[in-house]
């Protein structure tokens, strides 16, 4: 045993540990988890305003290379630019300017000294965790305390306190060493900064979806700035012209990312500039246009509003029009007969061939989210009254067609077994002509008798079956399935544990596609291979929006036990982007590592289950008016008969 501390507190010192921590079993301390939580957030704050950590990009980094987290003596270097503005005539901060930090040399140091930032992470702990492993080894490492050997008891308790405070400290600084700036401004967090990848791709740039649990844990740490920069320099790309093949899609539509470039100025050599550049899906894998950047922009912008206090955001004049066009792109008219949103397969987080196309969960979900979002935020005058209107209609039929036609649970799977086709009548009850023989195998054994979910899909003669986790968890987060279906939900997560969360929680989707029938709906995608990437694979990411929805419904015991079964591993695994196999035991084939929206979501985790009540800044509460049209609508004959005048509902 004492052997065994010692060789932990000399990784401290190597600086190897982090990569080393594993999570042996939290599951019998449930009952103090919330409490330690709490007290680890408290104590891995990095108190500096972001201000103060701006020269941190200005400057090009050089390295001794290091071998194991100690270095090894030799003389190769290694460089690494850091993403951000290089503008030649930045201020100075506490004296130093811009231009003192454009080449900066780290020193070899001892081996146990604090660690030295290299692309991202960190070759050995922090100053901070070295501190905290000398605490450690002095007072509770079990070798010797005023020279007696430590309780077993207080060995235990404080190596796995301890070693949580290192993963959040590791993870916070991970995340920081990814913020992006342009012209000495914060403006967000590329994708992943894996040094161990040969091939970028766009992982170097800033997206919108990935941004936001990075979004969320900044402002639950009380650093705006960069949320708010965000916010309004994504906005002025909405109004960029975007074009391919000659067709250009409409004016509402946010970029999928962007990417912040250094080019020399006009006419001068010497003298650089900052430019974003985005991509619109032009670029993108597939040129799938991003259906869910604009959703996921109003979501953060009312986050940003409740959590700062500073409305004056939301109230500009661009901002006020930003929404609109974003509410007329999706609420324009077209061929559908649903209330739902018409897109084309890969555009939102599952952005390959999966077989989403046509009205995916997700979409709805955040749709329906933002729509109440949007309802919040925009300013009441005439100009606006046709778009609130059109609003306030569109939420009552879509909540009404999901939780309606989307639900599914052992009751609504019997009736389905036993539905009539080829009903051609204005009261059917087998509206989308639904072939019970469409119900698969996998789901009869599935199904627990306590649970349910929303389905993935539904279109005539069709019903997508998979369980897709972030459209079942964001519509409890915003109130799209009733009280009892979002507990419902959360009961089959429960119930199916080792089928959905089992070595790394999340499951992106549940089955896999295997066979015959990945063939055709992925055409044989070599990246989504079964259970892998967006084909089963497991998302650590999903955990920031599990723990909104079981805050939500006042079930946080499961998602702490969630984050639990993510600290035994993520860290050690370098923070990885997926994991593969059905029970998530593998990192990803393909994964990057250090992945941004891996880190943040654990990070927005551990904050909100060390106060649950800040995820009020995600939940859209449902009011009472749209929950009385529900009632009537359910109340009444849904089956009107043609020629019946409509009623809209005016909320």
């Amino acid at each position: 045993m004492a052997m065994a501390t010692s060789e932990a507190i000399l990784r401290v010192l190597s600086g190897s540990l982090l990569p080393r921590l594993h999570h042996s079993d939290l599951s019998s301390k449930n009952s103090n988890s919330l409490h330690a939580i709490k007290a680890n957030v408290n104590n891995t704050s990095d108190k500096r305003p972001v201000s103060m950590r701006l020269l941190k990009s200005c400057r090009r980094v050089y390295a001794l290379q290091c071998r194991g987290g100690v270095f090894d003596g030799k003389t190769d270097v290694s460089r690494v630019e850091s993403i951000g503005c290089k503008c030649q005539k930045a201020e100075s901060v506490s004296g130093v300017t811009a231009e003192d930090h454009n080449e900066t040399w780290f020193i070899g140091r001892e081996a146990s000294g604090p660690s030295v930032p290299v692309n991202g992470t960190s070759i050995g702990p922090s100053t901070e965790e070295f501190e905290m492993g000398e605490q450690l080894k002095h007072e509770n490492g079990g070798l010797v305390t005023n020279g007696e050997p430590a309780a077993t008891g207080t060995i235990k308790d404080t190596s796995d306190t301890g070693r949580v405070n290192l993963i959040e400290d590791e993870a916070w600084n991970l995340l920081r060493a990814s913020i992006v700036y342009y012209c000495n401004n914060p403006i967000g967090t590329i994708a992943a900064n894996d040094p161990s990848s040969s091939s970028i791709l766009n992982y170097d740039q800033v997206f919108i979806r990935d941004f936001i649990p990075s979004g969320i844990a900044f402002l639950l740490k009380g650093e705006y700035d960069i949320v708010r920069n965000f916010i309004l320099y994504t906005l002025q790309l909405q109004s960029w012209e975007k074009t391919m093949d000659c067709h250009s899609p409409g004016q509402g539509l946010m970029p999928a990312s962007f990417k912040v470039r250094t080019v020399p100025l006009d006419g001068d050599d010497s003298a650089t500039e900052d430019v974003l550049d985005p991509d619109f899906g032009e670029a993108a894998i597939g040129r799938v246009a991003p259906v869910d950047s604009g959703l996921w922009w109003i979501i953060l912008l009312r986050a940003y509003g409740k959590c700062s206090g500073d409305l004056s955001v939301q109230e500009r004049v661009d901002v006020q029009t930003g929404i609109k066009m974003i509410l007329k792109l999706c609420l324009a008219d077209g061929f559908d007969m649903f209330p739902t949103l018409l897109v084309t397969d890969g555009s939102c987080m599952i952005d390959r061939r999966m077989g989403i196309h046509g009205h995916p969960l997700e979409i709805q979900a955040l749709f329906y989210s933002a729509l109440l979002c949007a309802r919040e935020m925009l300013a009441p005058e005439d100009a606006s009254a046709d778009l609130i209107r059109a609003l306030n209609n569109r939420l009552v039929a879509l909540s009404f067609h999901i939780r309606e036609y989307y639900w599914i649970d052992m009751r609504k799977l019997n009736e389905i077994y036993r539905y009539q086709t080829e009903e051609y009548s204005f009261d059917a009850v087998n509206k989308f002509n639904i072939y019970p023989d469409q119900i698969p195998s996998w789901l009869v054994e599935f199904m627990p008798s306590k649970g349910g979910y929303l389905i993935g899909n539904l279109q005539p003669a069709h019903m997508d079956f998979r369980i897709f986790s972030l459209g079942n968890l964001w519509s409890i987060v915003s109130s799209l399935a009733t009280p009892d279906q979002s507990h419902a939900i959360l009961d089959l997560i429960e119930a199916k544990w080792a089928q959905l969360v089992a070595d790394m929680p999340l499951k992106i989707c549940y089955p896999a596609l295997e066979g015959q029938e990945w063939r055709i709906i992925t055409g044989s995608d070599p990246k989504n291979t079964p259970w892998s990437y967006h084909n089963g694979g497991s998302w650590p990411t999903l955990l920031w929006q599990l723990t909104v929805a079981c805050i939500k419904m006042d079930r946080p015991e499961i998602a702490l036990k969630a984050v639990e079964v993510a600290e035994r591993r993520i860290s050690g695994d370098k923070w990885p982007e997926y994991y593969d196999t059905k029970r998530g035991k593998f990192i990803g084939k393909q994964a990057r590592l250090y992945q941004t929206w891996s880190i943040a979501g654990y990070l927005v985790s551990k904050l909100l289950l060390a106060n649950p009540s800040a995820a009020k800044i995600l939940v859209n509460e449902e009011d009472s008016e749209l929950a009385n049209a529900f009632s009537f609508m359910i109340s009444g004959n849904p089956r009107r008969k043609r020629g019946q005048k409509r009623r809209s509902f005016i909320v």
